[in-house]
């Protein structure tokens, strides 16, 4: 049983294309796929009950803060892994803890064995390396886990950017020397900056077998939005057509979608839960901001044209007044309806590809989500 089959690609001038990825006990995840961010092993202000109601196939956690807390031993005790800690029957993917460091910058220090860290939580010390975020997650027995990388801060000097790639590669391939769990596949994660000699200079010291899949990382770190996309649209289609294209952290629907036109096959991104939760909701038309005093007597719902619970039973006056006020209701209901816009506007993409018809799908998008000025 193959890991990733690709099914189609585009046949029109976009380079995307549609795939499925087969887990070892014969789950599947249709690709290009979003993945909402669970990082304690839950995504924010929403259950796991609405996430399979939403029909999520994979969810992101993260190793630094699993590790940090309750513990990976605790899970695997408990548990046996993660899936059934949180009561999730369907996909985790795990990032290594590489970006978590990089956020840390005044608390650690990058050595060749690893990163020395201090906690941001009670201040105690640990040593994060290759071999060490493997094995935290082994026992987390996630389905996908990401090799262990260093994620420079942007923009860089280009010596810094390439130091820095050569010790990810090193660092990959000690990651790969730890065995998983069975059923278990890793990814490698490309760096380089904004630089395409550098990304190709990574892909070449990342090539290897044992990868099942290959990311773009180190991208929305500090760079200008048009590096990224100028980037991606040279780079993506040197990565192995035979694995899954990872864009690490990407991120708006406008981004998603021009990373799909490039070839690119799974994303994540906190934007849906974390804008909700600050009275942001994605809509058809573009973003709104619920707080505004305009929607205080607004009947209609979030998005006319969306069909998600949220936007059948609730009208912008009350979710507004949720907010207001203080009610969490406010954050759970936005969140549940930005994650519906995000999973429809992928699976929409997906049945356009197969349709040959993604291209044009990608123009209507964006005439009609800069209606109200959408990212």
């Amino acid at each position: 049983m193959s890991f990733f089959n690709l099914q189609t690609t585009n046949s029109t001038n976009s380079k995307a294309r549609a795939g499925i990825i087969t887990l070892s006990d014969g789950r599947t995840i249709r690709t290009p796929v979003f993945m909402p961010v669970g990082t304690r092993g839950s995504v924010k202000a929403i259950s796991q009950e609405d996430l399979r109601e939403l029909d999520i196939e994979i969810i992101l956690c993260n190793t630094y803060h699993l590790y940090l807390r309750p513990g990976q031993h605790l899970i695997e005790k408990v548990s046996g892994g993660l899936h059934k800690f949180i009561s999730w029957d369907r996909g985790i993917l795990t990032d290594s803890g590489g970006y978590q460091v990089y956020s840390l910058a005044t608390l650690r220090k990058i050595t060749e064995e690893g990163v020395h860290f201090k906690s941001h939580i009670d201040g105690s010390s640990h040593l994060l390396t290759p071999e060490k975020s493997i094995e935290i997650q082994r026992s987390l027995n996630s389905d996908i886990v990401m090799a262990f990388d260093e994620c420079p801060a942007l923009p860089a000097p280009y010596e810094t950017l390439d130091r820095s790639l050569e010790l990810t590669a090193r660092w990959a391939k000690r990651s790969l020397s730890v065995s998983l769990n069975e059923g278990q596949n890793i990814f490698a994660i490309i760096q380089g900056g904004p630089y395409f000699d550098l990304r190709m200079k990574s892909l070449e010291l990342l090539r290897d077998d044992g990868f099942a899949g290959y990311a773009l990382g180190g991208l929305s770190v500090g760079e200008k939005n048009e590096e990224m996309v100028e980037l991606c649209e040279k780079f993506v289609s040197h990565m192995p057509q035979n694995k899954p294209r990872y864009l690490m952290g990407v991120g708006t629907p406008v981004d998603i979608l021009r990373g799909i036109s490039n070839g690119l096959d799974m994303f994540d991104c906190v934007l849906p839960s974390r804008n909700a939760r600050n009275g942001q909701a994605f809509t058809s038309k573009g973003t709104l901001n619920i707080k505004n005093a305009k929607f205080m007597e607004d009947t209609t719902p979030l998005d006319s044209n969306c069909q998600c619970k949220v936007c059948k039973n609730y009208s912008r006056a009350y979710i507004r007044h949720l907010y207001v006020v203080g009610e969490y209701l406010a954050g759970q209901l936005l969140t549940y309806h930005n994650l519906y816009f995000y999973i429809k506007i992928v699976r929409q993409a997906r049945e356009a590809i197969f349709q040959g018809e993604f291209d044009n799908y990608f123009k209507r998008f964006l005439v009609d989500y800069s209606s109200l000025g959408g990212d």
